[in-house]
């Protein structure tokens, strides 16, 4: 099996996995990696299956991606660890913990539920797929491009990290867009009833953001019976990014 790309910051035997979430990569955590880093742990910043430096692959779900995990985690052999995923990431994140408990020290997610999400991608992974690169040959270009498909600035900016020069003149994406595009349904897929992780478990949401819910918390205590959650307030869906004082916070003063 193929090994996942990752960024590693840190030497030590107290390791932290971050998870990026949908059309990210790991290198979007980097700040918060140094961080951590500062603080003691040994952080890996993972690019996950299609996305950043990571292989691709046709195949595409939560299974696979945790199965990815794995192997990184063997081939590096780190017996346990703290994992924290951020949306997609954190699917992921759950899967794993669910499938490998034995692995898990403590479980993060942020602003992602075990409930199944309505696909909402479509128009973004449009855009990235009308990209022709043959005539766009600068970034300022290439946001022009998807303006009309993406008008919010900062989704735009957090996509356009994405770009590389796969060539001198010649920019490419660095996901897999031809195999997300068509993967949408998959990425908001629920946790099956009888799955369960009981490790300790921090669940943070952005207040300005949808994804969880005060009505969910039946569905969080049937998942993970030993979950905490956290609200992050002035922040949506990206949280860590939005306000990442109240998001640092939360998580070192609840972790060990």
């Amino acid at each position: 099996m193929k090994l996942l790309n990752s960024l590693i910051l840190g030497n030590t035997d107290r390791h932290l996995i971050i998870l990026h979430g949908f059309l990210g990569m790991g290198n979007n955590w980097k700040t918060h990696a140094k961080h951590w880093a500062d603080m003691g742990w040994c952080v890996h910043l993972i690019d996950q299956r299609n996305h950043g430096k990571s292989f691709w692959s046709t195949e595409f779900n939560y299974s696979l991606m945790a199965g990815d995990l794995k192997v990184y985690l063997d081939h590096k052999s780190i017996e346990k660890c703290t994992v924290l995923g951020h949306s997609m990431g954190g699917k992921t994140a759950m899967t794993f913990a669910i499938l490998h408990p034995e692995r898990i020290k403590q479980l993060i997610v942020a602003d992602i539920g075990p409930k199944s999400y309505p696909s909402h991608h479509k128009q973004i992974l449009n855009g990235l797929a009308s990209l022709d690169f043959s005539k766009l040959k600068a970034r300022a270009s290439v946001d022009h491009a998807l303006e009309n498909f993406v008008p919010e600035v900062g989704v735009r900016q957090f996509l356009l990290k994405n770009l590389y020069w796969e060539e001198k003149g010649v920019l490419g994406l660095r996901i897999n867009i031809e195999v997300l595009k068509e993967v949408g349904e998959k990425i908001g897929l629920g946790l099956q009833p009888n799955q369960k992780f009981e490790g300790p478990t921090l669940l943070l949401r952005g207040l300005q953001s949808d994804y969880i819910v005060d009505g969910d918390q039946l569905i969080l205590k049937h998942h993970f019976p030993n979950y905490t959650l956290k609200d992050i307030e002035k922040a949506g869906h990206w949280l860590h990014a939005e306000n990442p004082i109240a998001f640092l916070e939360a998580i070192e003063t609840w972790w060990y």
